[in-house]
């Protein structure tokens, strides 16, 4: 008995939707390459129109709809990629589109989806409830449901994907594709492994979230906290997924939230490319084993470019905190004319940059005649911040570091 998507499913679904969709790059990764000794190429789907790869399901499902569908039209049910691609699609082929999204979806989310021409309707709490939510509205206005991710027409669009990247990249040994409700992977791994039998196909979830990966290694499902890479956290695998994943997906790596925040960072600084949380996983599992890919052809797929400006800067913060990069420090001076600008001197001449101080006279603990500063700075490294407490301490200031993992380590 064959797979529920083949190939030639595939083929089609990407001439079907070449006009709708864009051919995205496959680039080589440079600072990875150094990083981890491995041959890196990215699949950078965060330049669909929509930001992520989802564009290539929605644009096959919908194109598959019958005159009578079309006419009474879509509803979908999700707070993120899938909204905006079955808007997006949905407006460029004139079909009119429903999305129900939870009623804690952040204003900008919803306010992508009605630029795209979208009905909104808010439901639940979380995307369970929005789901029921869709399914009877679906029933009573005789809408078609679009679902995310367990459709095989949706699983063969997300396919295309595959064969652009083994058409570029052909000498590829290793897929690296994150996986929430399975439809990437799966639709990848068809195409992917009958292009080059050889190719391994490795997923990627997070540790909140490791729904196929527990499926494939007999263990009960769990349920998810809150997580960064939100575009993944989904608590179980689609029937047509789990069925392709179970015949060609070697094995799921589980990344971290940590693991997750630096391979986000790491993107827009080193390589220059912006991934949202899911969009980078795969990023984090090359780096969480890079011996297990050191010298190999590894093609990575960042699926979607679309992280909140502020989560971004949050993350940002985060990581220059872990690695030691931005201090936050405490001196005790004495209250008087000058002593700011003496700390501040030495904190320059060390090579750190002052982003923020906050002057402390008013806590009972500390005499009237005496004062604390708070000074948040940048630096390169631990050993700066060890150079600053010695120039304070040889002058006869106090110091302790309030805030930075590189203490601790």
């Amino acid at each position: 008995m064959g797979l529920p998507v083949e190939y030639q499913d595939i083929v089609a679904a990407a001439k079907r939707i070449e006009r709708y969709i864009v051919r995205t790059p496959a680039l080589p990764a440079t600072a990875l390459n150094d990083r981890t000794g491995a041959h890196v190429w990215l699949k950078l789907e965060t330049r669909q129109r929509t930001g992520s790869f989802k564009d290539r399901g929605a644009a096959n499902r919908l194109l598959a709809l019958s005159d009578a569908e079309r006419t009474q039209g879509v509803i979908a049910m999700s707070a993120g990629n899938h909204a905006q691609a079955v808007a997006y699609q949905g407006m460029r082929l004139g079909i009119p589109t429903t999305i129900v999204m939870p009623e804690a979806t952040p204003f900008t989310k919803v306010r992508r989806t009605e630029q795209f021409g979208a009905r909104i309707v808010l439901a639940g709490e979380g995307l369970a409830e929005a789901g029921t939510r869709a399914t009877a509205i679906a029933a009573e206005e005789g809408l078609t449901l679009i679902h995310p991710y367990d459709d095989a027409r949706v699983v063969a669009g997300q396919g295309s994907a595959g064969l652009e990247f083994l058409h570029d990249v052909p000498e590829l040994d290793v897929l690296i594709v994150p996986i929430g409700g399975g439809g990437l992977i799966s639709g990848m791994a068809v195409a992917a492994k009958h292009l080059k039998p050889s190719i391994e196909i490795l997923g990627v979830q997070t540790e909140e979230y490791p729904s196929l990966f527990r499926i494939l290694n007999g263990l009960e499902p769990v349920l998810g906290a809150q997580t960064v890479a939100e575009g993944i956290a989904v608590t179980s695998i689609g029937a047509i997924p789990l069925a392709i994943a179970r015949e060609l997906v070697s094995d799921v790596i589980l990344v971290g939230e940590q693991a997750i925040e630096f391979a986000i960072h790491l993107m827009l600084e080193d390589e220059k490319l912006l991934a949202e949380g899911a969009g980078a996983t795969p990023v984090a599992a090359l780096l969480a084993q890079p011996e297990r890919f050191r010298g190999r052809n590894v093609g990575l797929v960042i699926g979607g470019g679309n992280i909140d400006t502020g989560l971004l800067a949050n993350v940002i913060s985060r990581v220059r905190l872990h690695e030691g990069r931005v201090i936050r420090m405490r001196v005790a001076i004495t209250d008087r004319p000058g002593v700011l600008a003496d700390v501040a001197n030495i904190i320059g001449e060390c090579g750190a940059n002052i982003l923020d101080v906050t002057h402390q006279r008013m806590f009972a603990d500390v005499s009237s005649k005496n004062a604390e500063l708070d000074i948040t700075f940048e630096c390169r490294s631990p050993a700066v911040v060890e150079k600053i407490e010695d120039g304070l301490r040889d002058v006869g200031y106090t110091t302790s570091v309030l805030d930075s993992m590189a203490k601790s380590r």
